[in-house]
C-alpha cells in the first residue's frame, strides 16, 4: 500500500464491514479502531513526555523501556533493545527475594519459541513451599505477573517444582501470563482460584519501619502487611486456626502470634505455623512501588 492514505483505507474497510455485516458490526469495529488509536496515542504522548523530561546525557532507549506501556509497544514491533531471555532474567531478579520465602529460587530451564501454544518458557524452582497450597499458588501468580510485565510475548510458562521429597517424575505447575478460569492448582476443586487483581499500594498504606505491621483494605479485603529487614510480606488478615484477625498480633522477631489462640506463624517462610499456614498473597516491589494481588476468593473462608 505504498503511497496510499492509511486513514482513508481504514475508512473504506469500515464502510465495507458495515455494508456486509450490518450496523452493529460497524459500531464494534469503530470502537475497536478508536481503542487502538487511543492506545498508540497514549504511547506517543508518553514517549514525548519521557524524552523531554529525561536527564541530560541519559540513554533515550533506557528511558523509554523503563515505561511499561512504551516498552510493550517496542516489544510489539521488535524494537526493544533487550531480547526475550534478558527481560525474563530481569523479571526473575525482581521476584527472587519474594520467592526466597516461599519456594527458594528459580532458574531458567529453557525457552521454546516454536511451541504449539506459543512461546513457552520453562522454569525450575529450587526450594519448597512447605506443603502449603496457598503458598504454591502465590508463587505461581507472582512469577506469572513478573514475566508478563517484562516479557509479554511469552504465551505459556511451565514451572518444574523440585526440592522436597517427591515422586521420581518432577511435578509441573502450569502457568500462563494471564491465567484463565479454572487454572490448575493445589487448592480443592471447590475453591479453584480466579485470576488475582493487582493493586498498587501507596506509602501511607505500608509499614514504615522494619518489624512493623499495617493492615490495608483492598476491595473490602483486609490485608496484613509485615515489614521485615529486606522484604515486605502480605497475608490475609485472618488466623487460620481460630479465625481472629491479626492486626494487633505481636511480632516477635520473624514470628507473628495470634492474640486469641496464641498460634505462631513464621512470616518470612510463607507464614507457616505448627498446624496451619497464613494465607500469603502475591507481592512485587519494583521501582519504589508495591503491587499486591487480591485473589477473587480472598475472604471467602471462615
Amino acid at each position: 500500500m505504498a503511497g496510499a492514505d492509511p486513514g482513508a483505507h481504514i475508512g473504506e474497510l469500515l464502510d465495507r464491514l458495515g455494508r456486509e455485516a450490518g450496523p452493529r458490526a460497524r459500531e464494534t469495529a469503530d470502537e475497536l479502531v478508536r481503542s487502538v488509536v487511543e492506545f498508540y496515542g497514549e504511547g506517543l504522548a508518553r514517549t514525548v513526555r519521557l524524552l523531554r523530561s529525561a536527564p541530560a546525557g541519559s540513554d533515550p532507549l533506557a528511558v523509554l523501556t523503563a515505561d511499561e506501556l512504551v516498552g510493550d509497544l517496542l516489544i510489539l514491533h521488535d524494537l526493544h533493545p533487550d531480547d526475550t531471555m534478558t527481560r525474563v532474567g530481569q523479571a526473575l531478579d525482581k521476584v527472587r527475594p519474594y520467592l526466597g520465602s516461599h519456594a527458594g529460587d528459580v532458574e531458567v530451564a529453557g525457552l521454546d519459541p516454536d511451541a504449539a501454544e506459543g512461546p513457552t518458557l520453562r522454569l525450575r524452582l529450587r526450594g519448597s513451599c512447605d506443603g502449603c497450597p496457598s503458598s504454591t499458588q502465590t508463587v505461581r501468580w507472582t512469577i506469572e505477573e513478573a514475566v508478563a510485565r517484562l516479557a509479554p510475548e511469552i504465551a505459556h510458562i511451565e514451572v518444574e517444582g523440585v526440592a522436597e521429597p517427591a515422586p521420581a517424575e518432577p511435578t509441573l505447575l502450569q502457568i500462563q501470563p494471564r491465567p484463565p478460569d479454572g487454572i490448575p492448582g493445589p487448592l480443592p476443586p471447590s475453591a479453584a482460584p480466579e485470576p488475582p487483581h493487582w493493586h498498587t499500594l501507596a506509602a501511607p498504606a505500608l509499614p514504615a519501619h522494619d518489624r512493623t505491621t499495617r493492615v490495608a483494605d483492598i476491595d473490602g479485603n483486609a490485608l496484613l502487611l509485615v515489614r521485615l529487614p529486606g522484604n515486605l510480606y502480605a497475608y490475609r488478615d485472618r488466623c487460620p486456626g481460630c479465625g481472629a484477625d491479626l492486626r494487633t498480633a505481636p511480632l516477635d522477631g520473624e514470628f507473628l502470634s495470634c492474640t486469641e489462640c496464641a498460634a505462631r506463624f513464621d512470616v518470612r517462610h510463607a507464614g507457616r505455623g505448627e498446624d496451619a499456614h497464613l494465607e500469603p498473597l502475591p507481592l512485587l516491589e519494583e521501582d519504589g512501588a508495591v503491587r499486591v494481588a487480591v485473589p477473587e476468593l480472598l475472604g471467602a473462608g471462615p
